[in-house]
This record gives C-alpha cells, sequence and structure tokens, in this order.
C-alpha cells in the first residue's frame, strides 16, 4: 500500500513500469514519421524540440524501471514530469489526432494506482488543460478543437471504465483472498481437531484414494510413511471374522448412509487388531443437471477395540463359567437339604444319615462362600479397591500368618515353619494385596499336603524382598504348570478332585501379584512338592 493510493502487487507495479518503459520508445517512432511528414506534422515544432523531450524521457523510464520509487514524494515528482512531457509532446508533436493518444490511459490508470483520487484527478485536470491549451493555439480551427475534445472525452471514457473494472476486479479479489483466508483458516482448525482425536480418521475421493488422514491413523497402522495417494484397500487390509477376505472400497460403494461395522480384523505384523470401522459417503454439493446430490468422497473413522472387545468376550465367558460352576454346588445343597427334610418326616431314620446329609450341604455352602471371598477379592483387584502402598513391617506380617495358619497346619499334622532372615525391614505395597497373596499360596500348599511341612521364607538382599512359600505336598505336573494361573482351571489329577476348589485361587493370585508390579515364579515337581514365589522392590 503506497501513502494515497490503493494496493498493487509487485507484479502489476512492474507491468507499469514496462508500459512507461515502452511508451517514450512508441512516441519517438511515432516523433520521427510527424517529422518525416508521413502523419499530420502540423503540430510538430522541430527537430530541436523533439529530442530535448524525448531524450529525458527515455531517461527518466529507464530509470524509473531499473529503480522503482519507494517514496510517495519521489513517485509524485515522477508522475508530473511524465504528465508534463505528455502534454508537450501532444502540444508541440502530435496533437490530439495520433492513435497513441490513447497511452494516456495507461497515464489516468497509474496515477489512481499510486495515488487513488488524488491522483486520477490531478491526470485529469493536465489532460484538460492541455485540450485547452491546445485548442487555444488552434482557435479558429473547428476540426482541431472537434478532435481535440473527443479524443479527450474518448480518453476519460476508456480511461475511468478501466479504472472502474480494475477496481471492481480489486474488490473481487481482495474478498476472494478474504474466502481463501477464512477457508484456510476453518481447514486448519478442523485439522488441529481431526489430529487430535484419539480415534483414526482418514478421507477418500471417489476412487478410494487417501486424500486426508490424522496422526492416529499413522499410530493404528504403526507407521510413519505418508498415506496420501494411496488406495483404501491397499493400506487396509481387513478380514471379517472367520477369516473371509473383506474389500472396504467395495462396501464404500454401496453404502448410502452412515455404516458402523466391528466385526472386522486387521493383521499388522504378528498382532491381529479388532476393528470398529465407521464410514459414509461425503456429498457436499447439488447437481442441476442431474438434480441430485453429487458425492465428493468418503469419510472413515477407524478405532482400536481389540482390548474392549476381549473384555467383552472375556466378561461373558466368566459369566458363562460362574453360573457353570455356581450351579452345581447350589444344586447339591438344594437337593441335599431337601433329601433331608424328607428324611426327617420319616420315622426310623438315624440320625447319621441326616448328619451326612447336612454335612454335605454345609460342605457346598463352604465352597460356595469361598468362591464369593474369591470372586469378591478380584473384584477388588479389578477395580483397584484399597490398593494405595503403605509401609508393611515385615516381621509383623509373618507373626500374623503364622498365629492364623498354625493351627490349620497343626490340625493335618503337618508342620508349618518360618524361614526368615534377622533383618526384614518394611516394604512398601498394598498391605491388602499382600497378605492375600501370601494366604493364598499357604492355604493351598496345606490344602494339597498330606504329610510334611508347609514352609515361608521370606529374604531381604538389598532393596528387594523375595517370599516364598514351600510344601511337601502333591506337587504340579510340567503339562500343568502352564494353565493354573487360568480361571476355573483344576488339574485331572485325582489327588487335586479329592479336595475341594473353586479353580480361581491362582486366577486371583496372578492378578493380585500383577497390581503389586510382580510376577508369580513356580517351581515343581509331581510327590515332591511346590514353591511359589515373588520378589517386592522396596525402592524409596
Amino acid at each position: 500500500m503506497r501513502k494515497g493510493g490503493v494496493m498493487i502487487n509487485e507484479r502489476t507495479a512492474e507491468i507499469m513500469r514496462l508500459a512507461g518503459l515502452l511508451m517514450p520508445v512508441i512516441l519517438i517512432f511515432y516523433g520521427i514519421l510527424v517529422e518525416y511528414g508521413v502523419v499530420d506534422q502540423s503540430h510538430y515544432a522541430g527537430d530541436t524540440v523533439f529530442f530535448s523531450m524525448m531524450i529525458p524521457w527515455v531517461l527518466l523510464a529507464s530509470f524509473q524501471y531499473l529503480h522503482p520509487s519507494m517514496s510517495w514524494r519521489a513517485s509524485g515528482l515522477r508522475f508530473a514530469v511524465y504528465h508534463i512531457l505528455s502534454a508537450f509532446y501532444i502540444l508541440l508533436i502530435s496533437g490530439f489526432a495520433t492513435p497513441f493518444i490513447a497511452t494516456w490511459v495507461l497515464l489516468l490508470m497509474a496515477s489512481y494506482a499510486y495515488f487513488s483520487k488524488l491522483g486520477l484527478y490531478s491526470s485529469v485536470t493536465v489532460l484538460i488543460l492541455t485540450v485547452a491549451g491546445d485548442s487555444l493555439l488552434n482557435f479558429g480551427n473547428t476540426s482541431v478543437i472537434t478532435t481535440n475534445i473527443m479524443a479527450a472525452t474518448a480518453v476519460l471514457i476508456v480511461g475511468l471504465t478501466a479504472i472502474a473494472l480494475s477496481r471492481v476486479q480489486e474488490v473481487d479479489g481482495a474478498e476472494l483472498s478474504r474466502s481463501k483466508a477464512l477457508e484456510t483458516l476453518q481447514r486448519d482448525r478442523i485439522l488441529t481437531i481431526v489430529n487430535n482425536l484419539a480415534d483414526a480418521v482418514l478421507s477418500t475421493d471417489q476412487n478410494g484414494i487417501i486424500r486426508v488422514y490424522n496422526a492416529a491413523c499413522l499410530n493404528l497402522l504403526d507407521t510413519n510413511t505418508s498415506l496420501n495417494g494411496h488406495h483404501i484397500d491397499e493400506i487396509l487390509t481387513l478380514k471379517v471374522k472367520g477369516a473371509k477376505t473383506f474389500s472396504l472400497f467395495e462396501s464404500l460403494k454401496k453404502s448410502r448412509g452412515v455404516v458402523i461395522r466391528d466385526d472386522l480384523t486387521m493383521s499388522i505384523e504378528d498382532e491381529t487388531l479388532r476393528l470398529e470401522v465407521t464410514y459414509s459417503p461425503i456429498r457436499s454439493s447439488y447437481s442441476q443437471s442431474r438434480k441430485t446430490e453429487t458425492q465428493d468422497g468418503y469419510i472413515l473413522i477407524l478405532r482400536d477395540v481389540t482390548k474392549a472387545k476381549s473384555l467383552e468376550e472375556e466378561r461373558d465367558e466368566f459369566i458363562s463359567v460362574v453360573s457353570h460352576e455356581l450351579r452345581t454346588p447350589i444344586t447339591i445343597a438344594e437337593g441335599t437339604i431337601s433329601n433331608v427334610q424328607l428324611m426327617m418326616e420319616r420315622p426310623g431314620i438315624s440320625d447319621a444319615i441326616l448328619k451326612q446329609g447336612i454335612t454335605t450341604a454345609h460342605d457346598q455352602v463352604i465352597f460356595l462362600a469361598k468362591m464369593v471371598n474369591d470372586l469378591s477379592t478380584l473384584s477388588r483387584a479389578e477395580r483397584g479397591v484399597a490398593d494405595t502402598p503403605e509401609l508393611i513391617e515385615i516381621r509383623t506380617l509373618v507373626d500374623d500368618l503364622y498365629k492364623e495358619y498354625a493351627p490349620q497346619a497343626d490340625t493335618k499334622g503337618l508342620h508349618f515353619n518360618l524361614d526368615v532372615g534377622t533383618h526384614l525391614g518394611q516394604v512398601t505395597a498394598s498391605s491388602l494385596y499382600l497378605r492375600e497373596l501370601l494366604q493364598n499360596f499357604i492355604t493351598n500348599s496345606i490344602k494339597y499336603t498330606k504329610e510334611g511341612s508347609v514352609t515361608l521364607a521370606i529374604r531381604r538382599k538389598a532393596d528387594k524382598v523375595t517370599f516364598e512359600v514351600k510344601d511337601t505336598g502333591i506337587g504340579i505336573s510340567k503339562s500343568d504348570q502352564g494353565k493354573i494361573f487360568n480361571k476355573f482351571y483344576r488339574s485331572e489329577d485325582y489327588r487335586t478332585r479329592e479336595t475341594g476348589g473353586t479353580g480361581l485361587g491362582l486366577y486371583v493370585a496372578a492378578k493380585l501379584a500383577k497390581k503389586l508390579g510382580t510376577k508369580i515364579g513356580v517351581h515343581s515337581r509331581l510327590n515332591h512338592g511346590s514353591v511359589f514365589s515373588f520378589t517386592l522392590s522396596d525402592k524409596k
């Protein structure tokens, strides 16, 4: 923006400077034609006047082209010189009866471009004064005066029309620039929002070629390679659950609205992902010829639901198994109690038979209570209840466990031994989780040991504390050791089946160990006992 003028870009300014450079060259050529009488020379004032005008004009035009003025005052001075030279050229060389009078249109446009209305009014004023001066010089010559007026009128009409058109284009250009800027701003805002979405979002054209995608797409596909220009089926190799190949692009072409599918899988290296894919055609314009909406492509949202689906399937399986496991003891307890009720109504039934029935029902209720307790412990662990770490005095914990389980071991004729160091100190962990984990191991060892001993061993080495529960029980086979932490798993060993168990104990133990940030180690041989251990770090 020049002071007092309108906005012109560098390209327009360069074109004006080039026109200013060519104008004196053209006028020199026309002046030579006037000099030799090829055209009307009634205004020609001689060679001296002609060349004394054109030489400085050419020098000024060349200097202006090579060194454009950046100052408003300097530009105004140069434009004043241009107008003076043009006026004297008309008065002393060519007169208005020349086709090159149209070059004054360039002066009008340049004056307006650089100095707005002030420049335009000044240029028009000089033109009118030139017409008046030439008319006075040719006073009484009606033909010349008429020609002057008509030529000046034509210049003004053409010049003002050109300025009006350029002004309209300037307004349209400014509006277009504002629209583009607004569009760019809105696009950047949308891209910012899309790129901050956790779900993968991408769009394709009508042929399935990817045009826009967000950062979550690259994360989902585990790649840093650009997706632009690739076909959707090339990037997303999907399968329907059941290993049937699925062409996403074919489904896109058939879609008429929003479609949601959660039965698709995609393999990335060695991992198989479950995907929820939401897609829809993009309809953004209306075709006047077909009187229907036109389709510009497709928008897709991809969500990794592997974990959610696994949890859902695990939950359904868990509910099914729990229902099955609960049904058996409930049925036995209910049936046994019903039989006892019937036998009590009949005479001659011995107390021993009734007592046996009540004992059987009681054992099943105890079994149910253990299962409910295990499920409660599992629920607390899953929900993070009481998982706040706290300082635990290991010696106090050992004493409490010994007092609780030594009598139970003694009842079975077992020795409950302690093998602990003298400087156990403290450990930072969830007291509830640590206690229940050790209780789980101790009760299992007592349950599956017929003779011998159960030993609780604790050792500290630097900032690590290792807990072990050893027994001389029936042991676990190699094939079973990889399955014992599965929920509701119980070994086929008849000795295991002889003892009641829910199959949840070690599953719950594995969950508790994970919450404590450790992993359970198992060492066992059939008929040689088992060792369950884990290590806690006590770094402050």
